[in-house]
């Protein structure tokens, strides 16, 4: 049987006073003396630990940083090459089960549910939440979570695969049902619904040389931070961590979802080599026809299909230009320059259901987004890229900023911004009148096209017919007016400018250049409207 330690050393009198028994007491000393330290050095550990602070966007923007001091790693391959070879029915069966969602349980006002690796989306993204104290936890992947339909499709996939992506959800149309707000997947991508609207044009974090002939780069999310929302909360913040061969970075979401979904973003990238033509806030929209189509490109009953109809934007000097999307022949590429922009983005105007008459698609309930700067971004040009498309499944126009200085190997930069995914037509955007439908027509000639602008506001709508209203109207150098009538239309109050161009005294070999159109409508001094702004293809 052992026998217990003693709790200290019993001595006589006389070996308490001997040599030995003045080092034993001096060793005993030192002992609880160091196991002392040892105490006090553990519980200052332990309460450095416990006050170590929350996670916030500057650790995202620090692990940005370091990222962006190592060459870039591709993700491409790590998702099983059997994953990616199945077919889209296989990888469209595979769902996310609600029940699953992330806080489900919780009654919280947001939840996540996640998309599937496969097919389409070739790699994986971490996902992390953040709890109330701030500390990290990664969302594992489970088989579970999914309803794979296919039992053969369930055995391809890798208990640890991963996720591509994330949708959040919040009761924004009725308080009893969740519905999703907003989706990120895909490389940068994401997008956004405000109240009762159907998801359409899709933003990206950041864009490197569109469409120029190096070839374009996109740049991926690859690590998400999603801040667990309270339960009484309206809003929810995430950060992401953004990644590609050129540059890395960091994002802060902080997305409010109601009638007007916004998104309240901050960014901060790191070069890592040469950026020809950084594109910042990006935003990716279809245009397959519309009513400044005299032609439709398809024999199809819905007069017109879009997601987007127009580029508005507000220039550092207070002007407000509209241009009329178009699905042109070649790569139609414009810019508009200007010094801190108030504003830019690809917006629906129309939402007339009977101008689509499409019961599936709902393209009349697509979202308008719109980009307001935070601070001064300086000099650069919102860029429009109008690509050409055979079918309305292609996201075919781009818009960007792009800063007219190409940002520097190595140092950080930063863009803040807000975006508004919304209804058009709120009286801010544009405060004056506005060009609510473009429509084009042959002339009286050959080398002559007519041109119908209706142009529409609470201002102009108050104006007697006989007011003297003005069209200025500005015609490039390779086409002349002609002729042009200005007059208010008595069935709905707004204001129509007719005019017609004739390229019959241009050179031949001229004549086939694009043409750059411009008109807006004064009353003496007083600019009423904003400047329709088109590029006409011959």
């Amino acid at each position: 049987m052992r026998r217990p330690m003693p709790s200290s050393i019993d001595l006589s009198p006389e070996q308490k006073d001997s040599p030995p028994a003045r080092r034993l007491r001096f060793a005993e000393k030192g002992l609880w003396g160091l196991i002392t330290v040892l105490a006090i050095l553990l519980a200052a550990a332990s309460s450095g630990l416990a006050s170590a602070p929350p996670f916030t966007y500057r650790d995202a923007v620090a692990e940005a940083r370091d990222l962006s001091r190592h060459p870039f790693k591709s993700p491409v391959g790590e998702i099983p090459e059997r994953l990616m070879k199945i077919s889209y029915d296989q990888w469209r069966d595979i769902r996310f089960i609600p029940a699953k969602a992330l806080w489900k349980d919780e009654k919280l006002p947001f939840t996540l549910q996640f998309f599937h690796p496969g097919l389409y989306y070739d790699r994986t993204v971490a996902i992390n939440f953040i709890d109330a104290k701030g500390k990290v936890h990664k969302v594992p992947f489970s088989r579970d979570q999914f309803d794979y339909k296919s039992d053969k499709v369930k055995a391809m996939v890798p208990r640890d695969l991963g996720f591509a992506g994330f949708r959040i959800h919040h009761p924004i149309n009725t308080l009893e049902y969740q519905d999703e707000v907003a989706v990120f997947v895909g490389a940068s991508y994401f997008r956004a619904v405000a109240k009762h609207m159907n998801y359409g044009l899709s933003a990206r974090g950041v864009a490197i040389d569109t469409w120029l002939p190096s070839g374009e780069e996109f740049p991926y999310f690859r690590k998400f931070w999603i801040r667990k929302p309270a339960a009484d909360a309206k809003q929810i913040t995430l950060y992401a961590l953004v990644d590609g061969p050129s540059l890395s970075g960091a994002y802060e979401f902080v997305i409010h979802p109601g009638k007007e979904t916004v998104m309240d973003v901050r960014s901060t990238l790191f070069p890592r080599t040469e950026i020809k033509q950084l594109g910042i806030a990006p935003m990716t929209s279809m245009f397959y026809y519309g009513e400044n189509t005299s032609i439709r490109p398809v024999d199809d009953f819905r007069p017109e299909i879009h997601d987007s109809d127009g580029l508005m934007m507000e220039t550092g000097h207070g002007e407000w230009i509209w241009r009329p999307l178009v699905n042109p022949r070649s790569l139609l590429v414009t810019s508009f320059s200007t010094v801190n922009p108030e504003g830019f983005g690809l917006i629906k105007r129309d939402q007339d259901y009977d101008h689509y008459l499409d019961m599936e698609s709902n393209y009349e309930n697509r979202p308008s987004l719109w980009v307001q700067p935070n601070g001064s971004w300086g000099a650069g040009r919102v860029a429009l890229f109008m690509i050409p498309s055979d079918e309305e499944i292609h996201d075919n126009i781009v818009a960007m900023w792009v800063p007219a200085t190409p940002p520097a190997i190595g140092q950080p930069i930063g863009f803040d911004y807000r975006m508004s995914w919304h209804y058009f037509a709120d009286g801010r955007r544009p405060p004056g009148g506005w060009a609510v439908a473009t429509r084009t027509a042959a002339g009286k000639g050959a080398d002559r096209k007519k041109f119908v602008i209706d142009f529409t506001g609470a201002e102009l709508a108050a104006l007697a017919e006989n007011e003297p209203l003005q069209a200025i109207i500005d015609v490039g150098a390779n086409a002349r007016l002609v002729e042009h009538q200005l007059h208010k239309n008595r069935h709905n109050n707004q204001w129509r400018l007719v005019f017609e161009i004739d390229r019959g005294t241009i050179p031949p070999q001229d004549r086939k250049n694009p043409v750059e159109l411009r008109a807006f409508l004064k009353n003496g001094a007083d600019v009423l409207t904003e400047t329709w702004s088109y590029v006409h293809q011959p």
